[in-house]
């Protein structure tokens, strides 16, 4: 009998790209779709222990390649805490 792998719905690109800003831990979630784009998720976590709070915002655009959807999610992770990347909006 032969097993077929079971590919995970994630990538695993994303572990590389956590990002802690102040108290939050943003973690991108990029996705390959079946037609070949990507799409990506974004997970905002703040607390800890009993007290950790874990927001997934599911993001709607898709894109060519798995940096850009992994990017575009850090960017609207860190817009939905309010924190804008320094390079993008200079003083």
């Amino acid at each position: 009998m032969v097993r077929a792998l079971r590919r995970p719905c994630f990538s695993a690109s994303f572990l590389n790209h956590n990002i802690t800003v102040g108290r939050y831990l943003i973690s991108p979630l990029p996705k390959q779709l079946a037609c070949g784009a990507w799409t990506s998720s974004v997970s905002i976590r703040s607390g800890a222990g009993r007290s950790t709070h874990d927001r997934v915002l599911r993001l709607t655009r898709t894109f060519h390649d798995s940096p850009s959807a992994t990017a575009y999610a850090v960017a609207e992770g860190r817009n939905y805490i309010g924190h804008r990347h320094p390079a993008n909006h200079p003083a």
